[in-house]
């Protein structure tokens, strides 16, 4: 009971917070409440994602909002001028997957911890968004290519929904049954011990940092292509969301250690709690209030699993 409750206490958790919303405001499980939940949940799991691959590699990457804003920016600006959809699109994954090696190379190269290195990068992407906009946003009629990438829906479910299962899948697949993934994970549990056994963990860590940033940018493409707009700061109310997804999801399925799975429940989760409180008329402060308590206290269970599972393996290690 003890483990199951330790492996699957946090996602119950979830579940019981869904039905407390779903019996105490009836909105909430009204099928178009569950689509904008489910939609929302599409930006913040991709661009939780992307973190959840860095910090497998024991990186943190803490440009991805200011990276994402940076792209939706420059897709946004290629639409307005004209570009073919594919070459706006292509640019925002670019910029995104540039800012992710720029991450690597900074860390593994230069030898520049990745919470100096990502803190950096950020600086440099938000100054360049507000370089390219002047601070004013790119609204106005989007070309229904660009837009289609967003809205809609197929066999009944919404796009955006169909973007987050390619790319978790994609993902899941990657890191649990390719040997890239295997080695991704074994620099972030025990580099040195990586390091002998042959494993490239400089490599590795830019492939984390670098997918990081890839995925910032599709999160990017789709936040645009979905408001119809691009801002230099549009992508910074998802910033301590994606983390908190990572950190929560540590905390279900695998303990101690970020996962694709928990990653997407926690995802979930947060924006059904979002949406919940408000329904029920909470101050918007209170959103706030929850996320620092959820991100505290995730962060306590995470370390909590590692000391355990720490323990259990030096045991066994003398016995």
């Amino acid at each position: 009971m003890r483990h199951f409750l330790s492996t699957y206490g946090t996602a119950l958790a979830g579940l019981a917070i869904v039905i407390f919303f779903a019996v105490a405001t009836p909105a909430f499980a009204t099928p178009g409440n569950l689509s904008i939940i489910l939609k929302e949940t599409s930006f913040l799991a991709i661009l939780a994602l992307g973190f959840a691959l860095a910090l497998m590699t024991a990186e943190l990457d803490l440009s991805i909002a200011e990276v994402a804003s940076l792209a939706a920016v420059i897709t946004g600006a290629l639409v307005h001028a004209g570009q073919p959809v594919w070459i706006a699109v292509a640019a925002g994954l670019g910029a995104g997957l540039l800012c992710g090696v720029a991450n690597g190379l900074a860390v593994t190269s230069l030898r520049v911890p990745s919470l100096i290195a990502t803190l950096g990068t950020a600086a440099v992407a938000k100054g360049l968004a507000f370089m390219i906009t002047q601070g004013v946003a790119f609204v106005g009629r989007w070309p229904t290519g660009f837009t289609g990438l967003a809205r809609g829906s197929l066999l009944g479910v919404p796009n955006l929904v169909w973007w987050l299962v390619g790319v978790a899948a994609t993902i899941f697949v990657f890191v649990n049954w390719t040997r890239a993934g295997s080695h991704l994970v074994a620099t972030g549990e025990a580099e040195e011990a990586a390091r002998l056994a042959g494993i490239r963990t400089a490599r590795m860590k830019r492939l984390g940092l670098g997918l990081s940033g890839l995925l910032a940018g599709g999160t990017a493409v789709l936040l645009a292509a979905s408001v119809s707009s691009a801002a230099p700061n549009m992508a910074g109310d998802h910033f301590l969301y994606a983390i908190a997804a990572v950190l929560l999801g540590m905390t279900m399925f695998t303990p101690g250690k970020p996962n694709v799975i928990g990653t997407l429940v926690a995802a979930f989760t947060l924006k059904a709690l979002g949406n919940g409180l408000i329904l029920l008329g909470a101050a918007y402060y209170v959103q706030d209030i929850v996320l620092g308590l959820i991100i505290v206290g995730s962060v306590a269970l995470s370390a909590a699993a590692m000391r355990r599972a720490a323990f259990v393996k030096k045991l066994s290690f003398r016995t």
